[in-house]
């Protein structure tokens, strides 16, 4: 009943003879946000640069929808359905809102870029982009320019731009990096929304959000996972206690 749409086998990658993933095996299943956790060094954004094609593993195998795409480069996974936002925000500071977005539906269209400024004007583009941009909650935010924006709508426009394509998985590199209390409790509605819609594969060190946001999540030290489970199997592990959780709660 739990189809797995993202399986990772036995990955291992080394940095300069340090192991950053270490024999990595992890499953996530479609329309759940499964959430990675760990400490600092724990080799989460390597896992993550290595699920979007940043950098290819040393050995083992990533399958997306039983497809292999250990090897494939990153611009051919997002055209399968795999897209990311990064822990720094990525976004066009000096164009608005809407043509960030609209940008990013050209780009997943196939368009070369040099066709960007006639397609400004184009409402196969921009009527898309509205459209994406009430969804996320910034349809007033349209024609402001994109540097404008708080910290925490450019993390939604962010997030935005990676829906473009329509894909079926998205992975979150720190959402909530930079942000505030409220800003944070905002984010964590925000992707709320998307439960069911779009399977997400989140890291953050926001534990509030990730235990209000996750059906499952992974704990990883050392580039190894050490337990998956819920979120209440995961607050009564001793182990990860001991290795995560309860550095937070003695810090």
């Amino acid at each position: 009943m739990n189809e797995v749409i993202l399986r990772v086998r036995d990955l291992v990658k080394h940095f300069d003879g340090v192991t950053a993933t270490d024999s990595l095996s992890l499953e996530v299943l479609k329309g759940e946000v499964h959430a990675i956790i760990g400490p600092n060094g724990a080799g989460k954004t390597t896992l993550i640069n290595q699920l979007s094609g940043v950098f290819l593993p040393d050995s083992g195998t990533i399958k997306f929808k039983d497809a292999d795409i250990t090897a494939l480069p990153g611009f051919k996974r997002v055209h399968l359905g795999l897209a990311r936002s990064f822990q720094i925000t990525s976004i066009f500071k000096n164009f608005t809102v809407r043509e960030n977005v609209a940008l990013a539906i050209q780009s997943h269209a196939g368009h070369s870029f040099k066709f960007w400024r006639p397609a400004r004007n184009d409402s196969q583009l921009t009527e898309p982009a509205q459209a994406l941009l009430e969804r996320i909650e910034l349809g007033d935010r349209g024609d402001v320019l994109a540097g404008n924006l708080a910290h925490g709508e450019q993390r939604q426009l962010e997030i935005a731009m990676a829906l473009a394509g329509d894909p079926e998985v998205i992975l979150l590199d720190e959402p909530m990096a930079g942000m505030g209390g409220e800003d944070s409790d905002r984010m964590v509605q925000f992707l709320s929304s998307f439960k069911g819609r779009h399977t997400l594969l989140l890291i953050e060190h926001d534990m509030d959000a990730v235990f209000a946001l996750a059906d499952r999540i992974t704990v990883l030290v050392y580039g190894r996972v050490i337990a998956t489970g819920t979120p209440a199997e995961i607050r009564s592990n001793e182990e990860v206690r001991q290795a995560y959780l309860g550095e937070d709660e003695a810090a």
